[in-house]
């Protein structure tokens, strides 16, 4: 089955969206275009804008239209909808009143129901690279939108699209993956996370904080395991582990503590991304993790550094 995924991101996110497509994909976006033989929930991402499950393609518009009538949808309401990155070889992307008219040309050719405020199912085509592409259309529902209004906030915190955008570098394929967060604060990430599925465990020294992500991952229905305890007395291995280095003036943290976390992790994870604002490879180094992959998450002027890294110290527990 061929997957064709759309992406949209701002200027600032280029890098994080980059780093996210290469661990999801193994490649980076051709024109905000994604054509994978993966299937990934585009909720998941928060730059992934839908994905077409290709059922029909061909040269033209007549080779769908001769096509679609084998639908087999047993007379179900549909919507039709070309995407706006449609594009031909002449006259590049195609105009609104275009899409709106092919939408409805297509849409006379399937049998069944049109209909547009709440049909059962919906059908995307995408002109892309000269071919036609017809099939199932599923939109992002952008889940972590509804992340951003917790009961317990810090200002410092990681945004909720950011937090989604590293749970997606750190765990490409939750599949039997084992994750945790051992400084995760007020439960950003664990929600993002939790929220996907993936198998992931929250750790923090401050009471305080254990308990606001107690409360903020229960506001959202979720279900997970935060206890409180320092990253140096985590005695379970895990797969992967994402840590989010303290910077702001409640949280000093010295050199030497940020070796001592990060070689703590490097004893019990396969995996570590790190987020941090300030340079961390010399640390990084010393506490023998290999740096695989990273990138420059920007808001403005602020900037924080995304960086992937492999454990070769882990020990088994």
């Amino acid at each position: 089955m061929t997957y064709i995924y759309t992406y949209t991101c701002t200027p600032d996110e280029l890098d994080l969206c980059e780093l996210e497509q290469r661990s999801l994909f193994g490649k980076h976006a051709e024109a905000n275009i994604i054509e994978s033989s993966l299937q990934i929930d585009p909720s998941r991402s928060p730059f992934i804008t839908g994905r077409l499950e290709v059922l029909y393609e061909g040269g033209s518009l007549r080779d769908i239209l001769d096509q679609v009538p084998k639908l087999p949808i047993n007379e179900s309401t549909f919507k039709v909808t070309v995407d706006k990155n449609s594009a031909d070889k002449e006259s590049g992307k195609i105009r609104y009143e275009e899409r709106r008219s092919l939408e409805r040309e297509i849409g006379l050719s399937i049998p069944g129901q049109a209909e547009l405020i709440n049909p059962e199912r919906v059908f995307g085509v995408l002109i892309w690279r000269g071919r036609w592409l017809f099939g199932k259309h599923t939109k992002n529902e952008a889940v972590w939108l509804r992340h951003m209004n917790k009961p317990q906030a810090y200002s410092t915190a990681l945004s909720t699209r950011l937090a989604r955008a590293i749970v997606n570098i750190a765990i490409p394929n939750p599949q039997g993956i084992r994750a945790i967060d051992p400084c995760c604060g007020i439960g950003t990430v664990l929600v993002e996370a939790l929220s996907m599925g993936i198998n992931i465990v929250g750790r923090d020294i401050n009471p305080l904080v254990t308990q606001g992500a107690r409360l903020n991952i229960a506001h959202f229905n979720l279900v997970g395991e935060v206890t409180l305890g320092a990253i140096q007395n985590v005695e379970t291995s895990y797969d992967v582990a994402i840590i989010d280095l303290p910077y702001n003036l409640l949280s000093l943290v010295s050199p030497e503590d940020q070796f001592t976390m990060l070689q703590s992790a490097a004893s019990f994870a396969d995996k570590v991304v790190i987020v941090t604002v300030e340079p961390i490879d010399s640390v990084i180094d010393r506490v023998g993790l290999v740096i695989v992959d990273r990138c420059i998450a920007k808001k403005g002027v602020f900037a924080r550094e995304v960086i992937v890294c492999k454990s070769e110290l882990k020990q088994p527990k």
